[in-house]
């Protein structure tokens, strides 16, 4: 790692943006950055480029939900539990992948994101902002499905922004734009659980880390305000192309890489 040549930090920093980018408008910017990484840095120890992409994609996802919040406003009677759900259902993910093999789960991914493509085509889900749930009700649907997502997100994580964005639209009822700023920062709180554990085992790279987190979070700043300007129908739009290319980047790495 310190013999990196300035090149190969530029063409991270580049992959590193255009992740921010993608992330913020829809999620998914991991399936930039973590095969940039490795097709770079192919002799890399991969805990560490794990480490460095949660961390940037952490920082970066945390601007971008900032300045969804400013925007809409976030229900936090939501977020709060929601969040330390995601954020310790993350811990046990991370850690899990230190003894169960993700090949399984790698495989059935592309898959499970065909059925989510097929059914957000076939509807009209994230165009109307219709909560369709008493505040209980809510907080135990958004609460499920954070602590299932929380788990995958420290376990494989790709396309976690994504599934997160899903949740709150599809199982609460938002549009995209109200559903922006809730997964973005349930999306942080796996980040951060993931973060401590790869910190703990003494898999950050800082140098690494907070070279991509800067770019990532420029990338982020425009990616939301893009979306913020054009809307939900935008996003849309941006999650379904984003949804097809990981159906087929996680179907080519399960099957054919």
């Amino acid at each position: 790692m310190a013999t990196t040549h300035f090149f190969d930090y530029s063409l991270i920093g580049l992959a590193a943006a255009l992740a921010g980018i993608v992330d913020a408008v829809i999620g998914g910017g991991g399936m930039v950055q973590l095969p940039a990484l490795f097709a770079i840095l192919p002799s890399a120890v991969p805990a560490v480029l794990f480490g460095a992409n949660k961390f940037s994609a952490a920082v970066g996802t945390t601007g971008a939900a900032l300045q969804y919040a400013r925007s809409v406003p976030p229900p936090w009677w939501i977020l709060v539990p929601v969040a330390t759900i995601a954020f310790f259902a993350s811990v046990l993910g991370a850690y899990a992948i230190l003894f169960v093999p993700a090949d399984p789960l790698r495989r059935l991914l592309p898959f499970v994101l065909f059925v989510l493509l097929i059914y957000t085509l076939r509807s009209r889900i994230g165009l109307e902002h219709l909560p369709r749930h008493s505040r209980p009700v809510a907080v135990a649907i958004a609460g499920s499905g954070s602590a299932l997502i929380g788990f995958y997100d420290g376990f494989f994580g790709a396309g976690t922004g994504a599934f997160y964005k899903l949740l709150f639209v599809r199982g609460l009822g938002y549009d995209f734009i109200h559903a922006a700023a809730p997964s973005k920062i349930t999306n942080v709180a796996s980040n951060i659980g993931a973060i401590l554990v790869f910190i703990l085992a003494g898999k950050m790279h800082w140098g690494l880390a907070l070279w991509m987190a800067l770019l990532n979070f420029a990338g982020g700043q425009v990616g939301s305000r893009v979306a913020l300007r054009y809307g939900s129908g935008f996003i849309r739009r941006a999650f379904i192309v984003v949804v097809s290319v990981l159906i087929l980047k996680t179907f080519y790495d399960a099957y054919l890489h």
